[in-house]
């Protein structure tokens, strides 16, 4: 096991008090496996991944429960130690990929930086390893674009080249928070394409954000669904799509359009809003969004025992 976290719960001090964006969040990621989080905007999605990376540095931030990656505590860990993992040991690729580089300088230039700070080499082989990573990711004349700035890029392209830089120091966990999405349908194949190869090569655990289930269909060998920070359902991807337990997946599965059969009139939708945080609903959050709610959702429902866990009172229910 690479990474255990254990009711992670992460606040924020308001005028109107504690607002808590995720509430006993807990899971793991094995050697090697790609752990997909799929949910709605809003669903704590990123800010899981945020807490894990130590990326969440809001003075009016409450972080509890505990993150262990390889064995070793991160909540609560000193920033100083919490940099020299982060970006050698566990790297992130960012959603967007124009604002996770900087605009003045060069792609080559942001690449090698990372490099010279987590290894010990000259800049001449730093630089060396830019333009062989930028190859690696599919980059067309790599050592041309070294050269280049952002703007110069393409969108699919700055993907390319944020993925090269995650890869820089072949980190044991690599963390992708929605890198397909604002990218067309060719482009979005190619970057997970490449995901699947760079996995393959490297032996990186993966953690993909999405809200495309579509997208986990493809890359995922556990899917994680959130809702209103909490986790709602987990299971293996062949047994979550065979056989999705919480209404709240069902009803995201349900409004995908189908590949075979007969086309529909309408696609189905989720009706309402996800809740505010501020203002959650007593029992279970999906409550006022459910068609099949019933008395007993009035409690918050917890999750039930692996393999395939789900925080529904509908399980066991006659």
């Amino acid at each position: 096991m690479i990474l255990e976290v254990t009711n992670l719960r992460v606040s924020f001090r308001s005028e109107r008090g504690l607002v808590r964006v995720l509430d006993g969040v807990s899971f793991t990621v094995d050697e090697g496996e790609v752990l997909g989080i799929v949910g709605e905007s809003g669903s704590g999605k990123t800010m899981t991944v945020l807490a894990v990376m130590g990326l969440i540095t809001d003075p009016n931030a409450v972080i509890e429960g505990s993150i262990k990656f390889r064995g070793r505590e991160l909540v609560g860990m000193k920033p100083r130690e919490m940099r020299q993992l982060r970006g050698k040991d566990i790297a992130m690729i960012f959603q967007d990929p124009m604002t996770a580089l900087t605009p003045v300088y060069t792609i080559g230039w942001q690449i090698a930086e990372q490099i010279l700070t987590h290894q010990k080499v000259s800049k001449a082989q730093a630089w060396q390893r830019a333009i062989d990573l930028l190859a690696e990711v599919g980059i067309p004349k790599p050592e041309e674009a070294v050269h280049r700035y952002p703007h110069q890029l393409s969108g699919g392209m700055r993907q390319r080249a944020v993925i090269a830089m995650a890869l820089t120091c072949n980190p044991a966990l690599l963390v992708a928070d929605e890198p397909t999405t604002a990218l067309d349908v060719t482009v979005q194949a190619q970057i997970l394409d490449l995901l699947r190869k760079l996995q393959a090569t490297h032996g990186s655990a993966i953690i993909f954000i999405t809200h495309d289930l579509g997208v986990m269909a493809e890359l995922a060998d556990r899917i994680m669904v959130m809702y209103a920070g909490r986790v709602v359902e987990r299971a293996t991807r062949d047994a979550l799509f065979a056989d999705p337990k919480h209404p709240y997946t069902l009803a995201l599965l349900n409004s995908i359009p189908p590949l075979e059969g007969e086309r529909p009139h309408r696609l189905q939708t989720i009706a309402g809003a996800p809740p505010s945080l501020m203002n959650l609903p007593k029992g279970c959050a999906f409550g006022p969004r459910c068609s099949r709610k019933f008395a007993a959702c009035e409690d918050r429902p917890t999750l039930t025992s692996p393999p395939h866990e789900t925080a529904c009172f509908l399980i066991g229910a006659k």
